[in-house]
């Protein structure tokens, strides 16, 4: 609400609306950000956007680490956790690892995309409007200084700027374990062709079964949209573009940003309602876990589909491979669902109210993408009264940092057990095992203990 942050003033709902969707990376915005905001205005909402991307926890625990030489066990806990990694390294050391990844991409993205602009004279901070959009794709954030965002032709037809998007979005999506855990396997394969002796043996641990579930949803979900999306709007938004390359950038464009980025290529007023309906199942999705997205994530909605399918098989469990997903987690994500479903009918009921001129499917589309932190409107966001404004910030906050966290902080009754004793059937077991010199893959790595 400073003087010098937007051009014309700002009220007050209008300033927490857009700290919210800054702070949450949603992406929906009451004022243009490109005229209504100056350039100290649009930096304060990079730094909004990255502090919300990166989170909170990652965001202090850097900092912190100038401060404390090393963490607590409940803290890497805590760490592990958020970052859906299976190593108990220092937490700090794991946030500086997060930092430092995030700004080399982004400062790598901002590269890109300077050179991709470079001849569009119509851009005048061609630096400024790089590092905000690499920024803002990376972080999955959705804003962006253009009134249109990309819909605009000198940008709507940059395809090369197009893909340079799609690659940040998605490597921001998709979790920092996936990316550590690559970057080690190939760490490894590298370092083994120029070792003679003592080669490092690279285990399938390095990819564990979170990044494997996380990896293979989100290559379907890519691949389903792009189908998709490249048939069914043949005949509306695709139109625009006479080359074969112009119509897969848009339709894959189309399907990476509903998850959770926000930015457009296409003016979705003028989408087939099948489409709008297809990118509120991809919004209501999200990304992937320990990522800078939203949505219910990529692994829960995987999780219950695959529940979905054991229990049509009559199966009692969920098998991948050589492992059983946990009754507890399989709990955890149906939670996360029917949350997700009664916090976004609530908040399209009371919309209704607040708004009943207003068009059902452009307030569903609306609150789908607030919870989803994804930042698509049918342009009814700046029409909005301030009852509906209140509304759609809590649904911000609360698709943000999710509902099923903040009734566990709130009640401060859940306390995760992190250690337990095995039972003596266990030891029993260990103790068969060992006996007859048979080890299956559940006991390979198990240290003999000595039994009761």
């Amino acid at each position: 609400m400073l003087p010098n942050v937007t051009v014309n003033g700002i009220s007050f709902i209008d300033a927490l609306f857009t700290s919210t969707s800054a702070i949450c990376v949603t992406g929906l915005a009451v004022l243009d950000t490109g005229k209504d905001f100056t350039q100290l205005g649009q930096t304060v909402l990079i730094f909004l956007i990255q502090i919300g991307g990166l989170g909170i926890l990652t965001f202090t625990s850097f900092f912190a680490y100038f401060f404390k030489e090393s963490s607590s066990f409940r803290e890497s806990m805590y760490m592990k956790d958020y970052t859906s990694t299976e190593n108990l390294q220092d937490v700090f050391r794991i946030a500086a690892q997060i930092v430092g990844f995030t700004l080399g991409i982004e400062l790598l993205g901002a590269v890109f995309i300077y050179s991709s602009i470079d001849s569009i004279s119509t851009i005048e901070d061609k630096v400024f409007f790089s590092i905000f959009h690499s920024i803002s794709a990376f972080c999955n954030a959705g804003f962006s200084t253009s009134s249109s965002s990309f819909y605009q032709p000198t940008l709507r037809y940059d395809y090369s700027l197009q893909w340079v998007l799609m690659l940040l979005i998605i490597i921001g999506g998709i979790g920092y374990s996936f990316i550590f855990n690559s970057y080690t396997y190939l760490k490894r394969r590298f370092l083994n062709l120029f070792r003679k002796k003592n080669k490092v043996t690279t285990t399938v641990r390095v990819f564990t079964l979170n990044s494997k579930i996380t990896i293979v949803t989100t290559s379907i979900l890519l691949v389903v949209g792009f189908i998709f999306f490249y048939f069914a709007e043949a005949n509306f938004s695709l139109q625009d573009h006479d080359s074969l390359f112009g119509k897969i950038t848009t339709a894959m464009f189309s399907s990476v940003t509903p998850r959770t980025a926000g930015f457009n290529t296409v003016d979705y007023t003028h989408v087939a309602t099948p489409s709008l309906l297809f990118v509120i199942f991809l919004m209501w999705i999200g990304a992937s876990p320990g990522s800078t997205g939203g949505g219910i994530k990529t692994s829960t909605f995987a999780i219950a589909t695959l529940n979905i399918l054991a229990t049509a098989r009559g199966k009692k469990r969920i098998e991948i491979n050589t492992r059983e997903i946990s009754s507890s987690t399989v709990n955890r994500a149906f939670s996360i669902i029917c949350i997700s479903l009664i916090t976004i009918g609530t908040a399209i009921l009371l919309l209704l109210f607040f708004e009943p001129e207003k068009d059902l499917l452009a307030i569903a589309f609306e609150c789908f993408s607030a919870y989803s932190t994804v930042g698509l409107s049918l342009n009814l966001t700046p029409t909005l009264s301030d009852p509906s404004k209140y509304v759609i910030i809590a649904v911000m906050f609360v698709g943000r940092i999710g509902l099923l966290n903040l009734l566990f902080g709130m009640l401060g009754q859940v306390e995760q057990k992190f250690l337990s004793i095995p039972t003596r059937k266990y030891f029993n077991k260990l103790r068969y095992y060992e006996n007859h010199h048979f080890w299956s893959r559940k006991f390979r790595n198990v240290t003999r203990f000595k039994p009761y």
